[in-house]
């Protein structure tokens, strides 16, 4: 059963194909209607955004099982037609659809702590249906049915349902997490704070900042260096006769001068006091839970996004104050190799495929073809995935080129469409943007550095595309483990708290911990074949029960 939802109060049950099965019904407590209807058949609930529309429903203690997210889907239908980051709003997709000139998207919220004072229940970036010039339920239901028009013309369309359903459960998990909050005690956090960086002070950093500020000049032997100044570091080792071309820690750690520990750690606490500092904590962390705004498929890789807060980059040290309330635990389940394994899935090289059948691919591979030598095989499956092709790369490529040739391939047939301007796309069909088009969504925190996408050589984008039908797969498989866990979990106290690319993290009760353990390999399982079908690759999960985030293996 498909209802389609608007914010002004109307629902509307659907045909599969998107045509009306009933009048639209109006109702004064759109939240009361949903939850009514929810605990009757759980329908799947076609609307123009969840992250638009949701968060207020789980404001008023309103959970959907399933949902369509017209935004999100039409991404993902615009990244395959070649068109990624055109307008995905609802009013750009009905205006394409009529012919009629394409608005530009609302800008995105900025996420706003969880100190501030939240809006109307059904608060939206964009326009308010009368001022949309258009009806907006209709608009819902031609969307929706173009929709599925468009999806069934793609070269998978199996695939790609489960990429748009899974890609829609994703929305619903971020909303989700995003309510819940990740447990935090900010008294822990100020003790490690303190005992990292010294007590806060009135004006200008704490006092470990100072300490390091006035060795790094001394080292120098200057007055005034700021060592969070990149410009200003670098001319002060060019007077000191070293050249370095930037400040970054590998960099540093090349160089031979005095400056360079107190810098390096300088550059690590600096990045703590001031992205997870005590500024951070006062904005973001309230009622003892840190509420970030999870942005699903954020990253053009398909990987998750936050808008403020930093979610996916809490450092390890800061993660000590991230604690289970008592009574409760953390399961924390990370996939282990998992983008070679993708490989192994993926290929069609059952030799490969084989060896990923094994707990350590890695030394699956090294006994197979690198006599042993595990370090050497992982060197060269790193490097065919990533583009790595030189220095002590080459050798253990020319192993894996000769012993599993269609993996080989797999990567470098990729390689190749990326270099010559091409599209690729992930197992369900997630496409790469165009060559010149910027890596991230404007104004979202990417949560790792991709490689560039602006051009500039065919071999950087080559190593882009390689990687990209790897990364962009697993990132698919973790997609639709968080999908199916959210399933398994229903009903229960358990709440996941965090999701940081193929780590997922849940809060429950003690007494749970076990089945909470089971639904999370059971779930691993269940993506597997749902995503890969009948394969012999194994997806091993990395699961710990702790108190404490931190404790996690």
């Amino acid at each position: 059963m498909l209802v389609a939802v608007v914010s002004d109060g109307r629902l509307q049950d659907l045909r599969p194909d998107g045509t009306p099965l009933a009048p639209p019904r109006a109702v004064s407590d759109l939240g009361a209607a949903i939850a009514e209807r929810e605990a009757r058949d759980q329908p799947r609930w076609i609307w123009a955004s969840t992250a638009d529309l949701y968060p207020a429903l789980l404001r008023a203690g309103v959970r959907v099982a399933r949902c369509h997210d017209l935004e999100l889907t039409e991404s993902l239908l615009l990244g395959h037609a070649g068109r990624w980051g055109e307008p995905r709003a609802l009013a750009a997709a009905r205006a394409r659809l009529h012919g009629l000139p394409v608005p530009s998207d609302p800008p995105p919220r900025v996420a706003e702590p969880p100190g501030f004072a939240q809006g109307a229940l059904f608060e939206t970036t964009g326009p308010p249906p009368a001022a949309a010039g258009f009806d907006v339920l209709s608009a819902v239901r031609e969307v929706y049915a173009d929709q599925q028009h468009r999806i069934a013309q793609t070269e998978h369309p199996g695939r790609f349902r489960l990429l748009v359903a899974a890609e829609s459960a994703g929305g619903l998990v971020g909303a989700e997490m995003g309510h819940a909050g990740l447990p935090w005690r900010a008294d822990l956090h100020d003790d490690l704070l303190r005992e990292l960086l010294g007590a806060p002070q009135p004006v200008g950093p704490p006092r470990r900042l100072a300490e390091l500020t006035a060795e790094i000049n001394a080292a120098f032997g200057v007055h005034g260096l700021h060592p969070d100044s990149p410009h200003e570091v670098v001319r002060a080792f060019a007077r000191a006769g070293v050249d370095v071309p930037n400040t970054r820690a590998w960099v540093l750690r090349k160089v031979d001068h005095p400056a360079v520990r107190p810098l390096l750690e300088y550059k690590e606490l600096y990045r703590i006091w001031t992205a997870h500092g005590w500024a951070w904590r006062d904005a973001w962390v309230s009622g003892g839970r840190f509420r970030a705004e999870y942005v699903p498929g954020g990253v053009v890789s398909g990987r998750w996004a936050t808008r403020g807060g930093g979610a996916l980059q809490v450092p390890k040290v800061v993660r000590r104050a991230v604690v289970a309330d008592p009574g409760w635990r953390f399961v924390v389940a990370d996939a282990g190799q998992l983008e070679p394994r993708v490989l192994a899935a993926v290929s069609g090289d059952a030799r490969f495929a084989a060896a990923g059948a094994a707990g350590d691919l890695y030394a699956a591979l090294a006994a197979d073809s690198f006599d042993g030598d595990r370090a050497k095989a992982k060197v060269a499956l790193i490097g065919a995935m990533y583009g790595q092709t030189g220095g002590n790369a080459i050798p253990a490529l020319a192993v894996l080129r000769q012993r599993y040739p269609i993996a080989f391939d797999y990567v470098e047939a990729a390689a190749r469409t990326g270099e010559a301007g091409g599209l690729v796309r992930s197992w369900l069909g997630r496409t790469c943007p165009p060559a010149g088009r910027g890596a991230q969504e404007a104004g979202l925190e990417p949560p790792e550095a991709e490689p560039p996408l602006d051009g500039a050589t065919g071999r950087a984008r080559g190593r882009f595309t390689r990687n990209f039908v790897v990364q962009a797969t697993a990132a698919e498989w973790a997609l639709v483990l968080l999908a199916t866990l959210r399933t398994a979990l229903a009903g229960t106290n358990a709440e996941m708290v965090l999701f940081v690319h193929d780590e997922v993290v849940v809060h429950c009760p003690a007494e749970l911990a076990d089945d909470v353990v089971s639904a999370v390999q059971a779930s691993a399982e269940q993506a597997k074949r749902l995503v890969f079908g009948d394969t012999p690759v194994r997806f091993p999960l990395d699961v710990s029960v702790v108190g404490a985030y931190s404790d996690a293996k």
